[in-house]
């Protein structure tokens, strides 16, 4: 299975761009030999890694990601690479190393890992028929269309 890259450069001097194809995303998640998933923290991305089981490496840039990334961090299911700090500085490789290593290859990732695996668990009950999240969508809907 390759995960397709585009590189792209629009002029001289200009930074390289990097984008994934997203597309397969949730797929690559589901596998259970994914053991950790480097993010934005964007906030679906968090809820289809978690839904998924795996932990996140957080990698925030700005808008709601440096909060989605505390919040893995509180509930035990992801390590911070970096903090956001508005700063364009450049992100030393032993910092991601440091990250990587803590979530895939510690005790400590084990852990998140098993965390993770329990709000799998979690998010199936509540999106399941008779869960949470669906009495909840089914009152909003009652309430707005009386």
């Amino acid at each position: 299975m390759q995960i397709k890259r585009t590189f792209s450069q629009k002029k001289a001097g200009d930074k390289l761009n990097f984008q994934k194809d997203s597309r397969r995303e949730l797929e690559i998640l589901g596998y259970r030999s994914t053991g950790g998933f480097m993010s934005h923290c964007g906030w679906n991305s968090c809820l289809e890694s978690l839904s998924m089981g795996v932990p996140i490496a957080a990698w925030p840039m700005h808008s709601d990601q440096p909060k989605n990334a505390v919040l893995a961090k509180v509930l035990r299911v992801g390590v911070i690479v970096k903090k956001w700090t508005h700063t364009l500085e450049i992100v030393e490789s032993s910092h991601i190393k440091e990250a990587v290593t803590r979530l895939m290859v510690s005790e400590v990732g084990d852990q998140m890992r098993k965390r993770a695996d329990a709000l799998r668990e979690s998010f199936k009950q509540s999106l399941g028929k008779n869960g949470v999240s669906c009495m909840e969508l089914e009152s909003f809907i009652a309430h707005i269309t009386r």
